[in-house]
Order: structure tokens, then sequence, then C-alpha cells
């Protein structure tokens, strides 16, 4: 007899009593009329019932008892004559065939609190991901801010040019980490192996894009950055861009086999990876900048190998994973369009929340210097604050996808597991509002001496603690809204409160509401995204109430 191993995330419910005759009795019982069938010999280490059914073709179900392991194998084949026809119970509903259904053990079949824990052991790696980028930019600014100021001053384009322009690809992380998951609820690996090798192929043409784009255009875009009073940093922030700029296909395929993982429910992988690589930058900042006096130029090369070698230890782990993440493919045409209508509306949803920090940049810089400083050091904090609600959001789209569409699919555990993300984000916000505002009220001195940067500070410390609170929530319903791949919603939405910030802020400014203005605008414009996507999800419409998987899907492609 063939047995065939299931995967090994997969067993039977009947597993979990190793009793012979239990086993049998369950099979027999599942099937009406029961089965005529002589005793079994219960001391024989290996037992084996067929059970036979046709319906347009047989279905042999094979069940095998070991001393060690019990395995089920469903395979389909001819009627075996020895063995006399049982048929299965017809369901009422659609006339569909009993099965028998296969169980998991993850984080769907937890209880609230347990789910909870696994998030934030998922979460709390994840975070590090999120910190890891950040902290390979302070690196070089704290080194060369050691020997130069004009090399400091000159690290502020050169980091936008290559650090700022990469969250322009970051649709390329979530279409990958989407995607992956998707496949993976429905078990279907072949799958996984081909989206991991389109996305690569896409991953490296925009990273020699980027890098023809930076050899070439990259003075100009510098020179009209820096303006016509700072050319003078343009020779040195030109140095770092060029450097920095030859690791650009290794940044997009890194993003790509690290989203990967985290779409697998990995997240220790890349962390390991990019702990490694922060290590190679500080080291290299620390010997070439310090020790062999190269400057920024030096900081760049650190950086640059850095990116390189977090690329490859992403691509080596993914390999340990069963996939080749040196395989690429030419993606097809339908490729191209499943790829396109989940990058496109991310693309909106990213460049929304961009543009609108942009214009309150732009509105304080109207206000003067005292404001602009006093803003510089709260949007900074904000941002750094808001990282650590990041990993929800990857949390909802690495674990959503099995529940929304695997095989087994539940809603009901889908809507706990929201109500789980949504709690932690709930407390983790209120932690990050108090601690976030606690920093610039009682110490403003690490950030300036100026007392009058700090009065514009403390002017805005509520509107600060109100949008910070509410944001990994917020980050943890979109995050669920990507996983079920609500597209059109997203993007309308986050442009429609582009929109209405944007008229905000005007009124505003017309009012000399001042930097608490524009803050305020800043909090309806987290606030709105959150009722926004809590009322979405909340629909009866909604992914989490629709039923029809299969129709909804549908109508979610010609949407897109």
């Amino acid at each position: 007899m063939q047995i065939q191993n299931l995967p090994h995330t997969y067993h039977s419910p009947l597993r979990r009593n190793g009793n012979p005759k239990f086993l049998l009795q369950s099979l027999t019982s599942l099937y009406q009329p029961p089965l005529s069938l002589p005793s079994p010999n219960l001391n024989n280490p290996l037992l084996s019932v067929k059970l036979l059914s046709t319906k347009s073709r047989s279905r042999v179900l094979t069940a095998s008892v070991s001393s060690n392991e019990e395995l089920i194998s469903d395979r389909t084949g001819e009627n075996d004559s020895s063995v006399p026809p049982v048929s299965l119970l017809e369901q009422e509903k659609q006339g569909e065939q009993t099965k028998v259904e296969v169980s998991r053990d993850g984080l769907e079949d937890q209880s609230i609190w347990q789910q909870m824990r696994e998030i934030v052991m998922f979460t709390g790696p994840a975070t590090g991901l999120w910190i890891c980028g950040p902290l390979m930019s302070l690196i070089d600014t704290a080194v060369i801010g050691q020997g130069s100021s004009l090399e400091l001053a000159a690290l502020g384009p050169g980091t936008v040019l290559c650090d700022g322009m990469s969250y322009t690809f970051m649709f390329l992380s979530i279409a990958t980490s989407n995607m992956v998951a998707t496949s993976l609820a429905k078990q279907d690996k072949d799958e996984v192996q081909h989206q991991l090798s389109i996305l690569l192929f896409i991953a490296l043409t925009c990273g020699f894009t980027m890098f023809l784009f930076t050899k070439f255009i990259g003075p100009s875009a510098l020179t009209a950055f820096a303006g016509a009073n700072n050319l003078h940093i343009v020779p040195s922030a030109n140095t770092y861009v060029q450097i920095r700029g030859l690791a650009w296909p290794a940044i997009l395929v890194g993003w790509v086999a690290q989203s990967a993982s985290l779409g697998m429910k990995d997240s220790w992988g890349p962390l390991k990876a990019l702990v490694v690589a922060s290590a190679v930058n500080g080291i290299g900042d620390i010997v070439l900048c310090r020790f062999l006096s190269y400057g920024i130029a030096g900081a760049a090369w650190a950086t640059m190998v850095s990116q390189v070698v977090a690329a490859l230890l992403m691509m080596d782990s993914l390999n340990k994973k069963g996939y080749n993440a040196y395989s690429i493919s030419v993606p097809s045409s339908d490729d191209l369009k499943t790829i396109f209508g989940l990058a496109a509306p991310v693309f909106v949803m990213m460049m929304s929340k961009v543009a609108f920090y942009s214009l309150i940049v732009y509105f304080a810089t109207s206000m003067g210097t005292l404001a602009l400083a006093a803003h510089q050091v709260m949007i900074q904090a904000f941002f750094m604050c808001t990282v650590w609600g990041e990993p929800l959001s990857q949390t909802a789209q690495s674990f959503m996808p099995e529940l929304m569409y695997g095989i087994n699919r539940s809603l009901e555990k889908a809507r706990m597991l929201l109500k789980s993300l949504v709690i932690i984000g709930a407390v983790l916000g209120l932690a990050l509002g108090i601690v976030g505002t606690s920093v610039p009220w009682l110490f403003p001195n690490i950030f300036t001496p100026d007392l009058k940067v700090i009065q514009e500070m403390h002017k805005v410390l509520v509107p600060f603690f109100l949008a910070l609170a509410v944001t990994p929530a917020t980050l943890s319903l979109e995050g669920t809204l990507l996983a079920g791949r609500d597209l059109r919603f997203i993007s309308l939405t986050m442009s429609g409160c582009f929109s209405m910030g944007a008229l905000a802020l005007l009124f505003a400014k017309s009012k000399a509401y001042g930097l608490p203005g524009c803050w305020f605008a800043l909090v309806g414009f987290q606030w709105a995204r959150f009722f926004l996507s809590l009322q979405r999800l909340l629909s009866p419409d909604g992914i989490l109430f629709a039923e029809d998987s299969g129709q909804y899907e549908m109508k979610k492609l010609r949407t897109t």
C-alpha cells in the first residue's frame, strides 16, 4: 500500500488519540450506513482500512495506523472489486460529499490571549526590521558628524535621494508579502516560487533603473534639492549618492526576499540578516571614517556593502525554506496585471501619506525659523514612534490571508484576530503617546537649548499625543484591508483623506492658527483613516463578513 505524507503543518484530529480501536470507530462513524468489517487485529502494528465511494469517479480514502505515526491520504483511483463499495453521506446543501476536515495548529486556533502573545512574538523581531534602516543612517550621521560639518550637511540631501526615494518602491514590498501569504494560505508552493521569481525580476529591473538614474541624473537632482545657496555641499553629497547607488539592485531584491519571509510568518530570519548588516555598517564606518579618514565616501562604502550583505543573507534565508531565491523569470502580461492591481493602490496610499506630511513641512516653513525647528523635532519624534506600529500591519498581512482565503477559511477567527490586533494597537498607541509626549515635555533640552523653540514644541503636545495614540490601531486595520485586497477602498480613502487634510491645512494657515493648527490637521488625518477603515471592516459587505469569497474576489479583480 502506498502512503502519501501530508505536510507537517497539518494533522488529522484523529491523531490526538493513539488508540487504534478509537481510530477505526471514528472513521466508520463518519459514514452511513456503517461498515461491516471483520474484527481487526489490534496487535498488528499496521491496520489498514479502505473506504470506497463512487460519484462520476471513485475516491479512495486510505487510513493507516502504525506504532510510530498515523497517516491519512486522500487519493483518486479506480474501483477495487475486492472491497465492497460504501457510498458517502450526501450533504443537503449543493449535494457535496462529506469530507474529513483537516485541522491546523496555528495562530487562528488559539484564544484571544494566546493570539496576542503570538502576535507580540512575531511583531518583536518585525519591529527590529523597521528600526535597522533608520539605525544605519543614524550611524552614518554620528560618525560623519565627528569629522566634518560640511560632510554632515551633505548627508541631508544625500540620504533623501538614497533613503527617501526607496519608499517609492514600498509597493513592491507590500505586494510581495500579500501575494506570498495568500498563495501559502492556499497551500500552493509552486505558485509561491513563481511569484518570487517574477517579483525578483521586477526588483532587479527597478534596481538597475535607479542605478542609472543615480549615475546620470543624481548630480542635477542634488543641485536642485540643495538650492543655489548650498552648492558647496553638492560634490560631497554626490560622492555619497554615487557610491550608495551601486547597491540599488541589492536593496530592492533584499526587500522582496525580506517581505517573502514575512509573508511566510518568519520575522526572525530577516532580523538576523539585518543585525549582521548593521554590524557590518557600524564596523565599516568606524574603520573607514575614523581610522582611514575616508570621510563621507567611507560611510557610503560601509552602508553599500552592508546592504549587499543584507540582501544575500535574506536570499539565503529563503533558500533554507525550500525556495530558490536566485531563480528569476520574466513576468507575463497576466502577472503584470496582478502585480499592478496590488501595487497601484498601495502606491497611491503611500504617496498620499508622504505628500500630506510634506505639506505640513511646507506650511511650517512659512511660519518662521522657530516654528520650523520645533516642527522638525516633533515630526521626527512622531515618525520614530510610528515605526513601532508598522509590524501590526505586517502581522495582519501575514496571518489574515489564510483565514480569509485558505483551506480552513474562517471569517469568525479572522475577526477575532483583528480584535487582538486592535487591542494591542490601542495599548501600544497609548504607551507610545505617553512616552513620546513625555520626552519633549519633560526633557526638551535633549533636542535644543532654545527656550523659544521649546515653547513652540510645547504648543503641539496635545495634538502630538492624539495623532500618535491612534496610529498603531489604524495600521492594523489598514493591514487587514491590504490582506483582504480591498485595494480600491484603500486608495480612494487615502486620497480622500489627503484632500481633506490639505483643505484643513489651508484653513489653519488662513486663520493664522500657527503650528498647532497644522498638527490638529494631522490629528484629523489619522483619526479619519481609523474610523473609515474600521467602518469598512465592520460593514456587513466588508471582507470579514463576505462569506462568498469567490464572488468578492471576482469583484475585486474587476475593480482593480
